[in-house]
């Protein structure tokens, strides 16, 4: 059967994503924005270089055997790697068809250039960049990120409110909590975790909305492997500086350290934490053992969990974008030798 086409109501050009796309300054617009975030990109990466004093780190790693170093570094691999696999519940969750190793790959160099750039440039600019270039749409993007996101801070929030409830701290005077309130911070820390738990068990496979937006929520099972995976993540973070500080501290000490400077590095947004995981440390932990110590450990750290895997990452990622750009044009072979015509 034949439809007239003017029984069709008419579509303006901004009605669609395709709307848009056919409008001449678009094509411009994708450019500007493309070259505007590797030339953000860039600049980041030299400023957060140039932070570093790459003569204490080349001397701090020379003082150490690295025969010693083998456990801290085989930890952080495993850190790294199942922070990778974070992603992978999403993907779950979702259902989109990217494959195991390209999740994977996005994920491990996203989390790279979380820790050194922040969250905003790291956690979701790169992830949004490098899962559009292998296909997904934003929506589905989001839903991603906010489940890896989610998985993250739903361990945080285990790990440190039982250890803050079990085991508190005793914080210096000039700090405006005290043992007693580092305390009692576990309550509420474990209470949104079960309450979470509680929503899966009795909502699991349902959607909710929640200002327009929808969010599904996963199973208890699945709700219970976030936990699993993100609390051993944060476990293992903590090994591997017990590891480089010599096992001179007590290792639910140096974890719950660790999770006190995570908090105070994001809510100053500094890049990397820098100077302010330092800062806890020695504020915290400089009483038992000499502050030259702890700094010399924790430059390891950073240099074993913080630059290095950046500089994979980098190498990764502009892999993944040359192979994303070769793939583009075997793709379209027409619309590459027209341009080049032009």
């Amino acid at each position: 059967m034949r439809t007239s086409s003017a029984t069709l109501p008419a579509k303006s050009p901004g009605d669609t994503e395709g709307g848009w796309r056919e409008r001449p300054w678009w094509p411009w617009l994708m450019r500007f924005l493309k070259v505007a975030f590797f030339v953000a990109v860039t600049w980041l990466i030299v400023t957060h270089a140039r932070t570093i004093e790459w003569g204490d780190v080349i001397n701090t790693l020379r003082e150490r055997s690295l025969w010693a170093l083998w456990p801290a570094i085989l930890l952080v691999l495993v850190s790294h790697g199942l922070y990778g696999c974070f992603d992978l519940l999403g993907r779950y969750l979702v259902g989109h068809a990217l494959r195991v190793w390209q999740v994977i790959s996005v994920t491990m160099i996203s989390y790279a250039f979380n820790l050194n750039l922040g969250s905003l440039v790291g956690g979701v600019a790169f992830r949004y960049r490098l899962y559009s270039r292998l296909g997904l749409d934003a929506n589905t993007i989001t839903r991603v990120v906010a489940t890896s996101m989610l998985t993250n801070w739903l361990g945080y929030m285990l790990v440190a409110g039982l250890l803050f409830w079990f085991r508190p701290l005793s914080l210096p005077p000039s700090w405006k909590i005290d043992t007693v309130q580092l305390h009692w911070l576990g309550v509420p820390l474990v209470s949104v975790v079960l309450a979470y738990l509680v929503l899966c068990a009795v909502r699991g496979g349902k959607t909710l909305s929640w200002r327009g937006h929808d969010m599904q929520l996963p199973s208890l099972p699945f709700g219970l492997l976030q936990l699993v995976m993100s609390s051993a993540n944060w476990m293992v973070m903590g090994v591997v500086i017990f590891f480089l500080l010599e096992q001179k501290i007590a290792y639910v000490d140096v974890l719950s350290v660790l999770l006190i400077a995570a908090i105070a590095g994001v809510i100053t947004h500094v890049p990397a934490g820098l100077g302010v995981i330092e800062a806890v440390f020695v504020a915290l932990l400089s009483h038992r053992v000499p502050a030259n110590e702890l700094l010399a450990g924790l430059l390891l750290y950073r240099t074993l969990y913080y630059f290095i895997p950046l500089g994979l990452a980098t190498i990764a990622y502009l892999l993944m974008e040359a192979g994303a750009k070769s793939s583009s044009m075997q793709a379209n072979p027409h619309q590459s030798s027209a341009s080049g015509g032009h």
